[in-house]
This record gives structure tokens, C-alpha cells and sequence, in this order.
């Protein structure tokens, strides 16, 4: 039995030395130190063997086992190390090739006009605050003048989850909600920007989900002149020093007075065309005087208090300032269009 753990080891470690992949490595272990290989079928015998001679060859098999084992792990290890240098040679990189472009993003065009109107506003002295997309019936409707069963709802028809639940029609509820929260005791500044929804037909023009940006100023003495200094000066800044703006009579529930405002047309420089359907001017937002109802249900003296309030949509200023035709472009996520306005 001696004799055969010594032609054991020395045919296995042979055989190891000669294997030329893994595969065969692994058909040399499973041949010797399998369940049916060599070595077991050996030891399987030393019930044979005398009390004396068992543990004599049992620390035999014992390193005739080791013996194996660590030349298969050694001959792994350098098949591995041959492989590895066979597969880096194969995928080799010639790091004297020019380097591929990596497109880089950017912002999308709504996003970069709403911070552009954030930052015009905060320069302005108004705060920037957000409220929430699934807004009450109150919020939404009656803290802005529009009790239940109001005709000029209709206007806003939306997505309602409940009875009292909805989705906001605009972003004007944040306005309600930081009048209630100061409880009519400091005076408001503020814009807030965020998605609306409307239940609408999407066309060229129109979408059920758009962003929109309100202003809110309550303090005392404020003035019709006051909102018109403030829309002046955004006209200019977002559509260059040569714009004019125009205020029509208007009506909206939450202002009184209340006012759409034109710009003059950039194209025709108020000639009028096609653009401003020969009028010269183009409607960009509506706005007006916070009505004393709207007030007094924030908790101001509508005595004490005035304000004023605007809304305007960051798409159709997107439209006008870069000439885009189609609401629609701002949401398919078409790469192409995406991509002119990186460097907008």
C-alpha cells in the first residue's frame, strides 16, 4: 500500500505539471482525489491493515493528499495568470488612438428659464417657495375667492382624487398658504414655481401638465404702479431693453382690479405680423390687485393691507424667447431638441 500512495503522488504530480487548462486540471482531481478516484480507492483498503501499520498509512495518504492538493492549486494559479495574460494581450488598448467624444448634458430649457426667473425675482427681494401638487379644494379654490359651485371654476377644470382632493390648477394655493401661515401679521414676498395640472386637450399650445410661476406681494401701500414697475423690468430682463409692455382690463376671482399684460413683438417691433396676429403685441401673463376676500381670509385688514399677484408660464416664455412651436417639444424628451439649448 506504500509503494502505491508512492506511485500515486508521484503519476498525479506528473500528470499536474503536464495539464494545459483548467479543465484537464480539474479531470486530475476529480481522477485522484475524487470520491472514486485513486487515493480513496486506496484508503478504502486500510481495514486491512494491522493496528500498527493503520496510522503509519494513514500519515502517508495524509501528505500524499497534501501533496496533490497544493500542486493542483498551484498550477491553478499560474493557468489563471496564463489566461489573464492570454485575454490582456487580446483586448489590448492602443492608448495611441484619438479619444472618443463623451456627450456631455446640460439643463433642460424649462429648467434653465424658471432659475433664470427665480434669480431675476431673488434680486428683487422675493423669496422662492414650493407647496404641495396634491392641494385641497380650499386651498386651491376657496381661499382664492372660488367657493364651491363658482361658475369661473370651470376655467380650471382638473384631476380630482377625492371630493376634496385634486391635483392644484395653478401655483397660487402656496400663496394662501404662507398668507395663513403669517397670519396677516408681516408683510409677503414671495414666488413660487412648480408643475400645475389641468384636465385639457394637449395640442400645440396646451398641455394637462405645465409649470407655472406666481408672484405675491402684501404689504402696506402697495400699488397698481408698484406691479407694473416690477412686470417693466422682468419684460426687459427676460426679453431684452427695447420691450414695452401693455396692461388690458382683465378678470381673474383672486384680483380685483385685474390685468393681462402684452409685450411688444419682438419681430415686427410692434408694427404688427404674423407672430402678433398684426397687433404688435403678444399676451405674455396675467396679473392684478389681491382682492380684500382673499385678504381677509389670510387673516389681513384688507384696510391695512394691499397687494398685488401675477402668474406666468415658464413655457410660453421659452416659446417666445427661442422660437419654440410646439408645447409638446418640452415633454416628448426628444434629443434633438433637447440639444440645441444646451448653451441656450
Amino acid at each position: 500500500m506504500r509503494e502505491q500512495l508512492e506511485t500515486i503522488q508521484t503519476d498525479a504530480l506528473e500528470k499536474i505539471g503536464q495539464a494545459a487548462d483548467t479543465k484537464e486540471l480539474q479531470e486530475i482531481k476529480v481522477a485522484y482525489l475524487g470520491k472514486k478516484g485513486s487515493l480513496t480507492t486506496v484508503l478504502r483498503g486500510m481495514g486491512k491493515l494491522s493496528k500498527e501499520e493503520r496510522p503509519v498509512i494513514g500519515e502517508m495518504a495524509n501528505k500524499v493528499r497534501e501533496a496533490i492538493t497544493e500542486a493542483l492549486n498551484a498550477k491553478s494559479e499560474k493557468l489563471e495568470l496564463v489566461a489573464l495574460e492570454k485575454q490582456l494581450e487580446k483586448e489590448a488598448i492602443d492608448v495611441t488612438l484619438p479619444g472618443r467624444p463623451i456627450n456631455v448634458g446640460g439643463p433642460h430649457l424649462l429648467t434653465k428659464i424658471v432659475e433664470e426667473i427665480e434669480d431675476l425675482f431673488i434680486g428683487m427681494g422675493f423669496e422662492v417657495r414650493e407647496g404641495p401638487e396634491v392641494e385641497t379644494d380650499y386651498y386651491n379654490f376657496e381661499a382664492l375667492n372660488l367657493p364651491k359651485g363658482h361658475p369661473a371654476r370651470d376655467m380650471q377644470d382638473t384631476f380630482y382624487l377625492t371630493n376634496e382632493l385634486l391635483m392644484r390648477t395653478h401655483t397660487s394655493p402656496v400663496q394662501a398658504r404662507t398668507m395663513r401661515e403669517f397670519d396677516g401679521q408681516k408683510p409677503v414676498k414671495m414666488i413660487c414655481p412648480g408643475k400645475v395640472y389641468r384636465r385639457d386637450t394637449d395640442d400645440a399650445t396646451h398641455s394637462h401638465q405645465f409649470t407655472q410661476i406666481e408672484g405675491l406681494y402684501v404689504d402696506k401701500n402697495v400699488t397698481m404702479s408698484d406691479l407694473k414697475g416690477i412686470l417693466d423690468v422682468f419684460a426687459k430682463k427676460m426679453f431684452g431693453a427695447d420691450r414695452e409692455i401693455r396692461l388690458r382690463p382683465s378678470f381673474f376671482p383672486f384680483t380685483e382690479p385685474s390685468v393681462e399684460m402684452d409685450i411688444s413683438c419682438k419681430v415686427c417691433g410692434g408694427e404688427g405680423c404674423s407672430v402678433c396676429k398684426g397687433t404688435g403685441w403678444i399676451e405674455i401673463l396675467g396679473a392684478g390687485m389681491v382682492h380684500p376676500n382673499v385678504l381677509s381670509m389670510a387673516g389681513y385688514n384688507p384696510e391695512e393691507y394691499t397687494g398685488f399677484a401675477f402668474g406666468m408660464g415658464p413655457e410660453r416664455i421659452a416659446m417666445l424667447k427661442y422660437g419654440v412651436n410646439d408645447i409638446r417639444q418640452f415633454y416628448t424628451n426628444d434629443i434633438r431638441f433637447l440639444k440645441q439649448y444646451h448653451n441656450a
